[in-house]
């Protein structure tokens, strides 16, 4: 059942490959669409297009609907083509002619970009919470262990003392500025483009400010022409803020593979959280974090597929952009879930104490034995030549202590002042209002 369909049958060979996946991805969007009708309809009925009786009977069936999707009891039929035509069809059958009536006023075009939006403020704002379960873990273990210090590295060359809480801190940090990104993305999701129907607007008088209030959106897409150019544009955008999480992971999970192997030990889990070999009886793999690299490697690629794939559209509708979920959506779950297993892998982890007391590390505080020369009055590139000197003819031998105060050093991390600008970020997420519109709809 096609409800733009007249008296011609689509080839089915034309069929399986334009609607390819879309039932599969669209069961995501179900709950989403549901929520638009109701708010539609709601308008619809202030405006004269549909009476006070069908409302009632459409929102009572709607919000029954929603329940089933709730409840992993809601399927796409296969004589259906998406998720739109299978909600009105639901509604049709049981209630009847009112149910023909919901779609005055829109295309499937601003149903499903509507769908989109909802969809993509829910899953991010899943991330976001994630994303701040990860950073206080990443917060308190900086704190824990502040004073265990760790090599630090230029271009795999053992550098300057570290600590295991500039490590952690550093993570924390990335992930607010990330969290940066992923709400400029919330915000172009959080217009909405209901109103805009095929792309062109509608004869019918509709209140779109109405709708705008009743799905808790901050604004509308005015232009009904941009709304639709905003397909594409907006997926691009969400795709560059899970990119950006998502290097912060890869990066992250790349460390931990490092400080795993043996030629460094820095870490340790518990034997159960790492993965053996058929062959060699001794190994502890890193699979979690391997796997895990690979993911949010596969996710930074996001971006550039997604601009390939729209940038040549010209203003409209077309129906490449049906592609895109196939490209977005699983990268939602792939997040989340390496999101989850990061925060569960560190909740286990084990640093080892003294790294620097190995003689291998020793050259680490070649510039802590530099400075130590300056502040006694020697000019630095004196300082720093006789410190090479030392070191050419092997009568190095520092002190091994640090004594970094500054802003953000080993002695002062400044995790308070990083934990209130995450603070900031996430106080202008306005989930609070979304998420009471949403249950405003519902009750």
């Amino acid at each position: 059942m096609k409800i733009w369909q007249k008296n011609i049958s689509v080839n089915q060979l034309v069929e399986n490959f334009t609607v390819g996946r879309d039932r599969e991805f669209d069961l995501q969007l179900a709950a989403f669409d549901v929520l638009g009708s109701l708010a539609h309809t709601q308008m619809l009925e202030s405006i004269g297009l549909m009476s006070a009786a069908d409302l009632a009977s459409v929102q009572k069936e709607l919000k029954a609907i929603y329940k089933e999707i709730e409840a992993g009891n809601f399927t796409i039929q296969p004589e259906v083509e998406d998720v739109h035509s299978q909600v009105e069809w639901m509604l049709t059958q049981r209630i009847g002619e009112a149910g023909k009536k919901i779609h005055s006023g829109r295309s499937r075009n601003d149903q499903v970009l509507v769908d989109l939006k909802l969809f993509f403020r829910h899953e991010l704002q899943e991330i976001v919470e994630q994303v701040q379960t990860l950073f206080n873990l990443l917060i308190k273990l900086s704190d824990q262990y502040k004073d265990i210090l760790l090599p630090g590295y230029t271009h795999l060359q053992i550098a300057m003392p570290s600590s295991f809480g500039l490590w952690f801190g550093a993570y924390a940090e990335s992930l607010v500025d990330d969290l940066e990104m992923v709400l400029a993305a919330y915000k172009i999701s959080n217009k909405n483009p209901l109103g805009a129907a095929a792309g062109y607007g509608s004869s019918f008088p509709l209140n779109r400010t109405l709708t705008t209030k009743l799905l808790g959106f901050e604004s509308l897409n005015y232009n009904v022409v941009y709304a639709l150019m905003g397909r594409g544009k907006t997926e691009r955008i969400i795709a560059q803020a899970l990119s950006a999480i998502a290097a912060t992971l890869a990066k992250m999970a790349m460390d931990q593979c490092l400080y795993l192997s043996q030629n460094f030990s820095f870490v340790s889990y518990p034997d159960q959280l790492t993965t053996g070999s058929s062959i060699m009886p001794h190994k502890k793999n890193p699979d979690v974090w391997e796997i895990m690299r690979g993911k949010c490697n596969r996710i930074q690629a996001l971006p550039n597929d997604i601009a390939l794939m729209t940038t040549n559209l010209p203003s409209g509708y077309h129906r490449d952009l049906q592609l895109l979920k196939e490209t977005l959506f699983p990268a939602f779950t792939d997040l989340k879930e390496c999101l989850h297993m990061a925060t569960f892998m560190l909740e286990n982890i084990t640093v080892k104490e003294a790294i620097l007391e190995d003689e291998r590390y020793k050259y680490l505080f070649s510039v802590e034995e530099t400075n130590r020369l300056v502040l006694s009055g020697v000019p630095f590139r004196e300082a720093y030549k006789q410190i090479g000197a030392a070191i050419e003819n092997a009568s190095f031998n520092p002190q091994k202590t640090v004594n970094h105060t500054h802003e953000g050093s080993i002695g002062n991390l400044c995790n308070e002042e990083i934990t209130e600008c995450m603070q900031d970020v996430l106080q202008q997420f306005p989930f609070k209002k979304v998420n009471a519109a949403v249950q405003q709809l519902l009750s």
